[in-house]
């Protein structure tokens, strides 16, 4: 599967909707910053975070993508998280470079990061009117 040409700008707004799934089955949602590479998405994460707890536990999720300047276009993309550790900061580094940020500073001193891939299942682009 892969991104429509229609809808590969997307990949490069600001900020995305995660969705996971929580302990008791209930879904978690995060607006979340991420990168793309080609049709590949990824994230940082903060390993004390519940999303990471959710991934691993199940690693299904949504990333949904609206268009800041038409709500009604959007890109949902679903599938299975792949988490690697990001124990140097590597990944986090060029995260925080597209957004003008030092995401050590969002975490503790013992705290650790991962990249989380999605592996996409299905892509869904939309375009209302």
């Amino acid at each position: 599967m892969s991104i429509p040409d229609s809808h590969r700008d997307l990949l490069s707004s600001p900020v995305a909707t995660l969705a996971t799934i929580g302990p008791k089955g209930d879904p978690q949602q995060t607006v979340i910053w991420f990168l793309s590479d080609g049709d590949s998405v990824s994230i940082s994460l903060n390993t004390d975070r519940q999303k990471v707890k959710n991934l691993r536990e199940r690693p299904e999720l949504s990333l949904l993508i609206v268009d800041p300047a038409n709500n009604q276009r959007y890109l949902e993309i679903r599938g299975r998280a792949e988490i690697a550790p990001d124990d140097d900061y590597a990944f986090a580094t060029k995260v925080g470079q597209k957004y003008g940020a030092d995401l050590k500073m969002y975490d503790g001193p013992d705290d650790k990061r991962v990249v989380v891939r999605i592996v996409e299942t299905k892509v869904i682009a939309v375009h209302i009117g």
